[in-house]
């Protein structure tokens, strides 16, 4: 049976000990807090409204986007502009990509983005990102051992979710 290593060689029991460890550092994203339904929602939003806009010109009609399925495979992980492409191509909707300052009623890929981040905006604004409480507990156990944390994140919204 292979027991894991150490950083600094030897075995390790799995603790977090300042003789093994200096620092630990957390994602905010889905390790610290829960911003994960915020963006589902935002995302359901953006797309239901968006197929139903769609329909009322006449094109074919399309199940609303399921926060299950369609969140987790098509845009959970991606950059913004890469989810709406990937959930739109499930649908065999394709948009020309446009480009970064697109306003959020113009039909490209920039412009849904802008407004999946504008619809995220509010919900953030409007209910806030819970935590982890245990994530929470761990990082005040591992200060409490001399232990340095540090939160790291890719998200623009990182100063406004904390």
């Amino acid at each position: 049976m292979c027991e894991p290593l150490s950083p600094i060689g030897g075995r390790w029991n799995g603790a977090m000990e300042r003789n093994v460890f200096e620092a630990a550092i957390f994602d905010m994203d889905g390790v610290v807090t829960r911003t994960a339904d915020l963006h589902a929602a935002a995302w359901k939003e953006l797309f239901d409204d968006y197929l139903h806009e769609r329909e009322s010109r006449g094109e074919p009609a399309q199940p609303p986007f399921d926060i299950k399925r369609d969140y987790l495979a098509y845009v959970d992980g991606k950059p913004r502009a890469e989810g709406a492409r990937s959930f739109l191509a499930s649908r065999g909707i394709t948009l020309p990509y446009g480009e970064a300052p697109d306003p959020p009623d113009r039909e490209t890929i920039c412009g849904l983005s802008r407004r999946k981040n504008i619809l995220f905006e509010r919900r953030l604004r409007a209910e806030g990102a819970s935590t982890y409480a245990s994530t929470l507990a761990l990082i005040e156990s591992l200060r409490a051992r001399g232990i340095r944390t540090a939160l790291v994140t890719s998200s623009r919204h990182g100063r406004e979710v904390l």
